[in-house]
């Protein structure tokens, strides 16, 4: 069953700046890891990132990797528009934690 709903022009610029605010924080995170670990205050607990860090691979992972998701998020809002924005809030809130999370970990270095 498919549910079609009226989308305002209003929903489509709130989710388009959900999805912004997502990838910025992303990145912000990415270029946090790197201070962090090239610090050596702190370390990757991604196994699969890990080895990454400190290149350039793992920013443009970060980057292509955040812009891929809020691309599904986009496609996920288009059918589902309840769905993608409830989707959309939960990764934006927590990357602002793990953002937040970071820079105090910089503050108390």
């Amino acid at each position: 069953m498919v549910v079609i709903t009226k989308v305002t022009s209003n929903g489509k610029r709130k989710i388009i700046a959900l999805l912004s605010a997502l990838v910025g924080l992303v990145v912000i995170d990415g270029v946090l890891t790197n201070i962090l670990v090239g610090s050596g205050s702190a370390s990757e607990a991604n196994p699969i990132l890990e080895p990454m860090v400190g290149r350039t691979g793992f920013m443009i992972i970060k980057i292509v990797g955040s812009l891929l998701c809020a691309l599904i998020l986009w496609d996920v809002w288009r059918r589902y528009p309840r769905v993608g924005t409830i989707a959309a809030w939960i990764a934006v809130i927590g990357y602002a934690a793990i953002v937040v999370w970071n820079a105090g970990l910089i503050l108390l270095a």
